[in-house]
């Protein structure tokens, strides 16, 4: 088992029950290779419950030399989009790139699988292309519904076998026939047709001669199992619909449960690493495989506890609802829990990473606090973001004893926790933007910012007095008259005189202007999807989870790097947001530099 860490500053790889089944796995010599899967379906967008599966399998095939093949299990053509696999594939490569994007598994485009002969046994089989070849256009994700062909063919098998049946019981009457988890199911009035007849209806259930719910074709099992999964589940149902993938060449679509399993196997997945609320499917998954006799050594099945996530819901169903109810603006807002929101928020890959595997892998069922996250986020951006001046509600002040006309510049540290990062200069003047909140006329006590008669430090500049309040004709504050301390500049006389406050502060003759999105959690309670039945959890949407204002930035921000993340000082970690253009910039807040929300839970 490799030690190589996750970053460079993230530390030893974890160890967790999964990993030693895994490490146990490749001591053994019991696979040649280590081969995991991240299978999401396609009926929208990734979330951080994904990005926890994602580094868990991307994470065991890099530490043993595997590969983890990205599969879109498509087979539900009334929910799946080709929006959906174009932001999981590029997720997905966001997440691990230059961490294991060198482990991902892809297949040659269009490419279906092999059939082969194994003792005797007719077989099929598709794994991932080499990593050598010159062009991602020559390349795509693996898809179930490529193995639309092979997985009929393994339903003939059964029904040949004795093991599959078509049933023409509605959906409610195969509900209800099923019984309860204390109470047994009752067996089909068309369990016991002959094998003659069920390949009959079958096929001409693939042909269309049946309406949408009509049949079904369902596994022979066991009615009485204490496993309501295993009392015949269904295994194929009728669905003229268009497939964003195969069109419309199909109208029937395998489910879930017996498409999974089966794609591994043609796949060759080693281990297939599944949430937890798969645990109860795991007999069908193994029956599946051992029914039909199948050639290849079998995948098996881990099941580890799901992400829960404090202020969020994880529900895709839900998310949907925001988006198409106009909640949020798209998949893609940044207080989505989604990689795509995320992402535009400014959370790095890194990051994210770091927390995935800081909250660790087990079999038990927790709601991990959101304030984990904003940790990781904050202690990486504090360790590299680069600093800048930024006033989100400038309010301005006029230096009365600053000569007119002058101009100067202050020296500015990009970095304190990085001294290798440097200094920049940052245009200084007689009229400048301070933060609104930075100025009471009337303050508390311990209120060490700026006040009439009071005194503050500028960062990296002079102190200064407040002399005069300017108001307008409503009596809103409007302009602060001060003088300033010229000797109290670094270097000066008075450079070492102390006073209680230091405030942030923009030239506003060289500042520029921006629109900056302060973003904040989208619930207003922990759990708001445990409100219990009538409680929908819309009603704990957070009103004040955006807020936008004009900002003033210092100068060098015009050029603000796309794929930076700068804190503006006493304020928050920012980015630039897609929407920025030249002349019109937009920022977006990551998060502020201390958790408010801990603050509110003690009160």
């Amino acid at each position: 088992m490799s030690t190589v860490p996750v970053n460079p500053d993230a530390g030893p790889t974890p160890s967790d029950f999964i990993r030693d089944i895994v490490a146990a796995d490749a001591q053994a010599g019991k696979y040649s290779q280590i081969v995991t899967r991240f299978p999401p379906e396609p009926n929208g967008y990734l979330h951080i419950g994904h990005a926890k599966s994602i580094c868990l399998n991307f994470g065991i095939a890099r530490e043993f030399g595997g590969v983890c093949n990205l599969r879109m299990d498509d087979t539900n053509p009334a929910k799946e989009e080709v929006e959906y696999v174009e932001s999981i594939l590029e997720d997905v490569k966001w997440l691990i790139a230059g961490w294991a994007d060198d482990r991902i598994g892809l297949k040659r485009k269009g490419q279906t699988p092999d059939r082969l002969v194994r003792d005797g046994h007719p077989d099929f089989y598709l794994g991932a292309v080499s990593r050598d070849l010159p062009s991602a256009t020559q390349v795509e994700p693996f898809y179930a519904s490529d193995y639309f062909a092979q997985l009929y063919e393994y339903a003939l098998e059964l029904i040949r076998r004795g093991r599959a049946y078509v049933c023409d019981l509605s959906p409610g009457d195969t509900d209800a026939y099923r019984g309860a988890p204390d109470r047994a199911g009752q067996d089909s009035p068309f369990r016991n047709r002959t094998v003659a007849e069920n390949l009959d209806l079958f096929e001409r259930m693939k042909a269309g001669e049946f309406p949408d719910g009509t049949r079904t074709l369902r596994a022979r099992i066991d009615m009485a199992s204490p496993n309501v999964w295993m009392r015949d589940p269904v295994l194929y149902r009728i669905r003229h619909a268009e497939h964003h993938h195969t069109g419309d060449a199909w109208c029937i679509y395998p489910m879930y449960d017996f498409a999974h399993c089966l794609s591994d196997y043609i796949e060759g997945i080693t281990h297939s690493i599944c949430t937890l609320e798969f645990e109860v499917h795991r007999p069908l998954y193994d029956w599946i495989l051992e029914a039909l006799d199948l050639p290849r050594p079998l995948p098996h099945q881990f099941e580890f506890a799901r992400l829960s996530l404090t202020y969020t819901v994880m529900s895709k169903r839900k998310l949907l609802q925001l988006v198409s109810e106009g909640r949020v603006k798209g998949w893609d807002d940044p207080r989505m829990p989604t990689i795509s929101g995320l992402r535009r928020r400014g959370v790095t890959a890194t990051a994210l990473r770091r927390f995935a595997y800081n909250i660790g892998v087990t079999k038990y069922n927790g709601v991990t606090d959101v304030a984990v996250l904003e940790h990781a986020i904050r202690e990486e951006f504090n360790r590299e973001a680069q600093r800048r001046l930024g006033v989100l509600r400038p309010l301005k002040v006029v230096l009365t004893n600053y000569p007119d006309g002058k101009a100067e510049t202050v020296d500015a540290v990009n970095n304190p926790e990085d001294p290798a990062a440097g200094r920049r200069p940052v245009p200084f003047g007689r009229e400048l933007y301070i933060e609104r909140d930075d100025f009471m006329e009337t303050p508390p006590p311990k209120f060490f910012r700026l006040r009439p008669g009071g005194e503050v430090r500028l960062k990296y500049a002079y102190i200064v007095r407040c002399d005069e309040v300017v108001k307008d004709a409503s009596g809103n504050i409007v302009e602060l008259r001060c003088t300033a301390d010229l000797e109290s500049r670094s270097g000066g006389a008075h450079a070492d005189r102390k006073v209680k406050g230091t405030i942030h502060w923009v030239s506003a003759a060289e500042a520029v202007e921006a629109e900056v999105r302060l973003y904040d959690r989208l619930f207003t309670v922990a759990q708001p999807d445990s409100g219990g039945d009538g409680v929908d959890f819309k009603t704990f949407l957070n009103p004040h989870s955006l807020e936008t204002v004009r900002a003033r930035l210092e100068p060098s921000l015009a050029e603000a790097d796309p794929a930076a993340r700068y804190q503006f000082e006493r304020l928050g970690y920012f980015c630039l947001d897609p929407d920025s253009r030249p002349g019109q910039l937009v920022f977006n807040r990551t998060i502020p530099l201390k958790d408010s929300w801990a603050k509110e839970a003690r009160k």
